[in-house]
């Protein structure tokens, strides 16, 4: 029975020229071996699956080899590529930095770079997975990857160059590796399946390619997998089974439910789908991916990113065509959220169909939506119409036992009263009884706006604002310490002892002694302002609390009084007792 190698093995690439997706890269290191300007060090890093290794092995294999091509590729015909290809090498070694990452396994290394190669030009030193190395084996590694021998040269790879210290960087010529394309992919599976006598649908190594995720080491151990799986025949239904992926036709019949609003044929499909095993969170992550490519459709400028079966395409861009914008971003917007919330939810299967019925009855909230936005819109321009006003007519009110000044250039002013307009007949002007015109009562009107300007001035009067002085405010300053006292506030003490100084006509300072007669005078800030400016009148009016440790100030302290002091009360109520300490002439021992 011959011995089965597995398709990522046996079909590893041997030359520059049959590495997949990586022309950058390899064009690069040809050119470098063909003019002779190689690096010392290199750092191949990129995704899993993609070369890096590869690479390594042939970059150390063809500058090694003993006739190089024009092209800068290995002959695999002398000696060295020979014994290369049968893993018998000397000039190549290869270290697992995953397994060998200590400070004594560099050493080790380092102690072998000392050595000369006994056959060929270069000794090349291949570290995969660098990044694992400890920070010990990285600085005992530093001196000898800056100043190698000049047949030394060393071959880093890994997946994760954010770990590696910036000093190794500085040090080597990087390589980033990119992502295998899926067109990439199908066609070297497509050569392998010509090679091996498989028959393979188009769809099926496309969906390989998609599953792989521009790893071809994946792609190549999930067809060997399938192959072995279905006897020899890749095909589109087979794929899909075994590698537990939803059809698109799944999908497509979801979004043609939904567009018609048909909620039984949304929900008998899913309970199809949870019957083949698949769970909600394929079906939500799946539907989101199906969504997002149709909404790649809409534009042509991103058609490429479109990733689908080549026999897809023309379905996708007619359904794409069907479906609104704003459909496929909202529906995108619900998918992500529920996919955020599945596993909070206990009960998964309602939480799936929550998400199918909102998604089912999308349409019709976006229409309610978009009438709702249009009521909103402005309506046409339209001309302002004003109402016209009728002019309102004024009665005055008969003006009785008022007195009229009339004034004369030659006659001085004469007041006129009723009772003498009766008496006093002769004069026209005075025998008739003053009456306001029909036409608005112009004279009553007058004397309303004299009242009020009268009345205004006096208002002025009342609110202007008292100026500050020191009289007037050591009164309220009195009044309101009066008020704390009554109140049996221990503020009151502070506001006796605490000093004023008028700085203008509407502030003053006070200054305190200390820090506590100050925040006893600041806790009654707000009151004693609301005090201050109604008795000031000056809404305006302003003060600052100072403290000022060297000012002199005076302390009532009540103490008793002493001997002498109390016998000089004593006569000043009593003078005979001070009769009768003379008369007796007595000495009083104070």
């Amino acid at each position: 029975m011959e011995k089965f190698i597995v398709s990522a093995r046996k079909y590893r690439p041997q030359t520059f020229d049959t590495v997949v997706g990586q022309s950058h890269i390899t064009t690069t290191l040809k050119n470098a071996i063909r003019q002779q300007h190689l690096a010392h060090a290199f750092l191949f890093c990129g995704p899993r699956g993609v070369g890096k290794t590869t690479c390594a092995r042939i970059l150390a294999k063809t500058i090694n080899c003993e006739n190089i091509t024009p092209e800068g590729e290995a002959c695999n015909e002398c000696h060295s590529c020979t014994s290369f290809n049968e893993g018998s090498s000397l000039n190549i070694h290869e270290l697992d930095a995953a397994s060998n990452n200590s400070v004594e396994d560099i050493r080790t290394l380092v102690e072998q770079v000392r050595f000369p190669p006994q056959a060929g030009t270069y000794k090349v030193y291949i570290i995969d997975e660098v990044h694992m190395l400890s920070s010990s084996a990285f600085n005992a590694f530093l001196k000898t990857l800056e100043e190698p021998p000049p047949y030394a040269i060393f071959i880093l790879a890994t997946t994760e160059k954010h770990k590696i210290l910036p000093t190794i960087l500085s040090r080597c010529q990087i390589f980033d590796f990119k992502r295998i394309t899926p067109q990439d992919t199908v066609d070297h599976l497509q050569e392998i399946c010509t090679k091996e006598e498989v028959k393979a649908e188009e769809a099926a190594l496309h969906v390989i390619a998609q599953k792989s995720e521009g790893c071809m080491r994946d792609a190549l151990s999930i067809m060997d997998k399938i192959v072995s799986f279905t006897g020899g025949v890749l095909t589109y239904a087979n794929t899909l089974e075994h590698l537990n992926i939803l059809d698109a036709d799944y999908f497509f019949k979801l979004l043609k439910c939904m567009q018609e609003q048909d909620l039984a044929g949304s929900l008998l499909l899913y309970d199809d789908i949870n019957k083949k095993g698949f769970e909600g969170d394929m079906l939500l992550n799946g539907f989101a991916e199906f969504i997002r490519n149709l909404l790649v459709c809409k534009d042509n400028r991103v058609a490429s990113l479109l990733e689908v079966v080549s026999s897809f395409k023309d379905k996708y861009l007619q359904a794409a065509a069907e479906t609104s914008t704003s459909w496929l971003i909202s529906a995108l917007n619900i998918l992500n959220e529920s996919e955020i919330s599945f596993r909070m939810a206990r009960n998964k299967r309602l939480h799936v169909e929550l998400t199918l019925i909102k998604l089912t009855y999308l349409n019709q909230a976006l229409e309610l939506s978009s009438e709702g936005v249009a009521k909103k819109k402005l309506a046409e321009a339209r001309p302002l119409q004003f109402k016209r006003l009728q002019p309102i007519e004024v009665k005055a009110a008969p003006v009785a036992e008022a007195k009229l000044t009339i004034e004369t250039p030659a006659v001085k002013p004469v007041v006129v009263a009723p009772s003498v307009v009766e008496k006093k007949p002769a004069t026209a002007a005075a025998s008739k009884p003053v009456e306001t015109p029909k036409g608005g009562g112009k004279l009553s009107q007058l004397t309303k706006i004299r009242q009020q300007v009268i009345g205004k001035q006096e208002d002025a009067e009342k609110d202007k604002p008292i100026p500050v002085t020191e009289d007037k405010l050591k009164e309220a300053w009195t009044g309101y310490t009066q008020l704390l006292r009554e109140a049996k506030n221990p503020a009151s003490q502070s506001f006796d002892i605490a000093r004023l100084t008028v700085t203008s006509e509407q502030s003053f300072e006070v200054s305190c002694n200390n820090n506590l007669e100050q925040k006893f005078i600041e806790g009654e800030r707000s009151k004693l302002s609301e005090y201050l400016q109604q008795f000031f009148n000056n809404k305006s009016l302003l003060y600052s609390i100072l403290v000022d440790d060297n000012g002199e100030y005076d302390i009532p302290v009540e103490r008793p009084l002493n001997n002498r002091e109390q016998f000089m009360q004593m006569i000043e109520q009593y003078p005979l007792v001070k009769e009768l300490k003379d008369r007796l002439r007595l000495e009083l021992d104070y």
